[in-house]
């Protein structure tokens, strides 16, 4: 038994597929009973209307007792009931249906039975209104400030309001502004209407401002001037929520407390009378119905608030006091008074669950027994607690995100790649260049140890490779069945993959006691293609382009037993050279030192020479391994490739540019394309036939330029895939090459390709080049910084600029080339600095949301104390003051704005702290130097002198530049004089500020 689960004290379900809403639930005396309880009066929208007066289930003498009084069949849908005084002459209350076209008035009554069946009620219809309109809902009250009897005013759904007294019609009003009805609700202390518009704004009429407004006969235009007398309708005030409200309420259960509650979709509102807000509540739920009611303390109101996560809230005011679990989302909320139980909440559901509930819970008589006090045994609690703290010390150890694989797998998939071609090639492309193109068959054996169901099997390979058949759909499979596939790989394009991997996808469902359909699962596996697939012996070429030299430190090894497969068809007998002819490109020649232990790759396409590196890498590792070498090594000693690499960039960047130019020229031509065909429609459509003007003309041109642009982009879009494919393969060769330059370790290698490799595939709204170049960066300014200080910079900031095609390649070159020299100045490639490093407190104060902008290293107060003596008399001596910095950069702001601009990316910061770095040196060099020699300090002074005068020369003539700049410009002489000045000006205190230390020393 929860606590917080509404008890439930009376239910009933009501009917069979009929549907309720917020008005068809009320509650009152409806038979005038006279003894003060209620009873509930539910309608449907299917025309059923149900009395109930609830109680327990059985009574006094031990028979249970029917609470339905009354059920009857209406012929219309009820849209809201209502029970009040609506019968003029009459003290007794009746009870108002609300139909589509219709309002009745019915009395209920009842007669006492005199045998076992009990008391029977009737339903009389008192009177009815038929409508002129459809309506929407109703509110009930004593309008005009009339006592004794209720008045009824319905509001359509086109938004107009039907006043009636009783058995008499008296006027109708349009709302102004009107789009959409909303809730209607009477404030009798004001005398007034409350509705919520279409504008989202609460509104207030007056009684008396509706009945002398302009008769509505019909809808109005606000702007026309009024046809007969009266006055326009206005509210007498509005209130802007800013969302749609579900209910309005007035209650009026105490005159101190004049509030008004207003349920929006989001917020609960408290106003006063005149439209003042009280308070205001945001809910974290969305709602589905609430109930003010009476509060125990002065001041206070008392909601009922449901929700759509069948939870029942009692609020005072905006404060949460008590939650109840309910079985429904409740659409209508009520409170009753019922002679065995008073302020009971009665919910309604939108299929019909009628519940009356209380909350807490009931007195349990349940005592627990006593426990034979026993003495602890300390000795296995001690134990116990030394087990428990080693299990959770293993469990901290190995804190994993995913959970942890099954000892046994459902499913074991095993892919076998033949080992020699097929005799009939099942490649689309039979020859390339005169050569046939090969297919290789690859078996994949799925193995189930438990029962499988749908699964489904899938082969991803990268292109221009290709297979017969790339999806299977296998049978389902119970304990130690097997499913064997097979399928063909072949070339199907006029170029080299970059990666001769496939992956297979089995995407099952395993089935378990909870989930009987099963739960869905997917495993991988991965398979290699050989590297006869994609090219053949051939004879060696001597001339090439391209050259790439790996040197080992294990005796020169026989090609021929290197590569068997090749071996047998090659022409040179000795095992020292072996050349591949890729089938759609160029040819690559291996050749192995007689004398070193080296062996040289050699092409005329730099691209192509991956696959035969990565080959010869991998076989060289397995060789050695099954001769027992331990300490076998490879490394790669010549100059990196980059320019050869930075030709496959310039490439493909060229072809992105050229697509998003034909992609823009598409739209323009597709634009123009149109319009002459809507002006060409206009003509033919017109009734007087006109001359077409050269209009068909201009269409069929612009049609043969459509499609001439299409195959142009189509024929681009190839030449794309192509490019980044060759792009792929450059960028692993110099993966390759980095990590036998430098000798990375694998995790270091992943990082790298990684960085360079983020994007397997090209799309239209992210390139390669702009990946690349945020990847290389964010290395350059974590793992491998100058600094420690940088690095922590650059880990505060959040946020960058949105990744989009670069105008050119050169910072991308730039920083790939500052990369290379990174990692063969020692830098070493971690993810784990980043967590590691400590952000310094002035940079914590930097990590605002909006970022921070890069910081030069300039040397701070607190970094000068740590330096030693002489450091710090060096700098002392040496470099200027702050404020002749300032207008250092002043003078260099003014004259180079651009070269700034250009300059101000964060990865170029490492250039300029090598070249501070450079100077500051250079600088301890001439230094020691002066004091080794004890040359004199005249001497010292003039070389100052000359340095300084040289800078203001430049200075000078950097200024002499602007000037015939701004002449040709047409600028104004005045500032040209201006700017003369100042670089004058900031020169001679230049001169001024690198005396004075000097002097000082003398």
């Amino acid at each position: 038994m929860s606590l917080f689960k509404a008890r439930d004290w009376w239910s009933a379900t009501l009917g069979e597929g009929e549907e309720f809403d917020q008005g068809c639930l009320c509650v009152g005396d409806v038979d005038n009973s006279g003894s003060g309880h209620d009873k509930v009066v539910v309608g449907s929208y299917m025309g059923m209307l149900r009395i109930f007066s609830p109680h327990t289930n059985k009574s006094s003498e031990g028979v249970p007792t029917e609470a339905q009084l009354l059920e009857v069949q209406l012929q219309n849908a009820i849209i809201q009931v209502e029970v009040g005084k609506f019968v003029s002459c009459s003290e007794l209350l009746h009870l108002a249906v609300l139909h589509p076209r219709k309002l009745s008035v019915y009395s209920v009554s009842g007669t006492a039975g005199n045998v076992e069946h009990g008391d029977q009620y009737q339903l009389k219809l008192v009177y009815e209104h038929n409508l002129q309109r459809t309506a929407c809902n109703m509110t009930y009250g004593t309008f005009g400030g009339v006592t004794g009897h209720h008045s009824l005013c319905i509001q359509s759904m086109d938004g107009m309001l039907m006043f009636f007294e009783q058995d008499s019609y008296s006027f109708g009003r349009f709302l102004p502004g009107f789009l959409l009805p909303g809730p209607l609700v009477y404030n009798p202390r004001t005398d007034s209407f409350l509705t919520v518009s279409s504008a989202r704004q609460l509104e207030s009429y007056k009684y008396e401002t509706l009945a002398v407004a302009t008769e509505a006969e019909s809808r109005q235009d606000p702007d026309l001037p009024l046809k007969t007398g009266g006055k326009r309708l206005t509210p007498d005030w509005t209130f802007v929520l800013g969302e749609q409200a579900l209910d309005l309420s007035v209650p009026s259960f105490s005159h101190s407390s004049s509030s008004i509650f207003v349920l929006g979709e989001r917020n609960l509102y408290c106003l006063r009378d005149n439209g003042q807000i009280r308070f205001m509540k945001k809910l974290e739920f969305n709602p589905s119905c609430f109930l003010p009611y009476s509060s125990v303390m002065d001041g206070t109101t008392n909601l009922l608030l449901g929700n759509h996560t069948n939870m029942l809230l009692v609020y005072q005011d905006v404060t949460l006091k008590w939650a109840a679990q309910l079985p429904f989302v409740p659409v209508a909320v009520r409170v009753a008074s019922f002679p065995e139980l008073k302020g009971v909440v009665i919910g309604l559901s939108s299929d019909g669950h009628l519940l009356c509930s209380y909350m807490g819970t009931d007195p349990s008589f349940f005592s627990t027994p006593k426990v034979d006090a026993r003495e602890a045994d300390y000795e296995q609690v001690d134990a116990e607690m030394k087990k428990l703290q080693k299990f959770i010390r293993e469990a901290t150890r190995t804190q994993d995100i995913l959970p942890k694989t099954d000892a046994e797998e459902d499913l074991i998939v095993t892919a076998a790649v033949s080992s020699s071609m097929d005799s009939e090639s099942q490649a689309l492309i039979q020859d390339i260049d005169g050569l046939p193109v090969p297919s290789v068959t690859i078996q994949v054996k799925v193995k189930a140890s438990c029962v499988v169901q749908s699964s489904k099997l899938t082969v991803g390979i990268q292109p221009p490779l290709a297979v017969t058949q790339d999806q299977f759909v296998l049978e389902p499979m119970g304990v130690g069945s097997s499913t064997v596939v097979a399928f063909a790989a072949f070339l199907n394009g006029r170029y080299p993959p970059a990666d001769l991997t496939g992956d297979i996808t089995v995407s099952y469902s395993s089935p378990t006691e909870l989930n009987p359909k099963g739960v869905p699962r997917v495993l991988q596996s991965r398979f290699s293609l050989p590297l006869a697939l994609v090219c053949v012996p051939s004879s060696p070429a001597k001339t090439t382009k391209f050259k790439i030299t790996v040197d080992t430190n294990q005796a020169p090894v026989d090609l021929s037993s290197i590569f068997p497969e090749f071996s047998a068809k090659s022409e040179d007998k000795d095992g020292n050279s072996l050349a591949f002819q890729f089938l759609s490109g160029a040819k690559v020649t291996v050749l192995a030192s007689k004398t070193s232990q080296r062996y040289r790759i050699q092409s005329d396409s730099f691209e192509d020479m991956w696959l035969v590196a990565k080959e010869l890498v991998q076989r060289f590792d397995r060789h050695f391994s099954k001769l027992g070498v331990k300490d076998f090594k490879k490394s790669f000693s010549g100059p990196l490739p980059l320019q050869e690499y930075f030709l496959s960039v310039d490439n493909h960047f060229q072809l992105r540019v050229s697509a998003q130019q034909y992609q823009d020229l598409l739209s323009e031509r597709a634009v123009q394309f149109r319009a002459i065909q809507r002006r060409l429609l206009t003509r033919f459509k017109d009734k007087t036939p006109a001359p077409l003007q050269n209009l068909d003309t201009l269409l069929d041109a612009t049609y043969s330029q459509v499609m001439a642009l299409a195959e142009a982009a189509e024929e681009n879009r190839a030449l794309l895939e192509e490019a980044f494919v060759r792009l792929r393969s450059a960028t692993h060769l110099l993966v390759l090459l980095l990590s036998l330059w430098q000798g990375l370790t694998p995790d270091q290698t992943a990082i790298l390709e990684a960085t360079l490799l983020p994007l397997l595939q090209d799309t239209p709204q992210l390139g390669w080049e702009e990946s690349c170049d945020a990847a290389v960066s964010h290395l350059l300014r974590t793992c491998l910084s100058r600094s420690p200080k940088d690095q922590a910079t650059s880990l505060a900031q959040t946020g960058g600029p949105v990744l989009g095609l670069p105008r050119d390649t050169a910072r991308l070159k730039k920083h790939i080339t500052l990369l290379c020299d990174r990692i063969g100045k020692g830098g070493r490639l971690t993810l784990a600095s980043e967590a590691n490093v400590q952000v310094p407190v002035q940079v914590q104060s930097l990590a605002a949301p909006g970022g921070v902008e890069p910081i030069a290293e300039v040397a701070g107060d607190g970094e000068e104390l740590e330096l030693p003596q002489d450091a710090a008399k060096f700098i002392k001596k040496k470099q200027p003051s702050k404020k002749v910095k300032k207008e250092k950069k002043e003078v260099s702001k003014e004259t180079s704005e651009a070269s700034v601009k250009e300059e101000a990316g964060s990865a170029e910061e490492p250039v300029k702290e090598a070249k501070k770095e450079k100077k500051e040196s250079s600088k301890e060099k001439k230094e020691s130097k002066k004091d080794s020699s004890k040359e004199p300090k005249e001497e010292a002074k003039k070389k100052e002198s000359s340095s300084s005068s040289s800078s203001s020369s430049k200075e000078k003539k950097e200024s002499s530049k602007e000037k015939k700049d701004k002449d040709k410009e047409g600028k104004e002489a005045s500032k040209e004089s201006g700017d003369k000045k100042v670089s004058r000006k900031s020169s001679v205190k230049v001169k001024e500020k690198k005396k004075e230390p000097e002097a000082g020393e003398g």
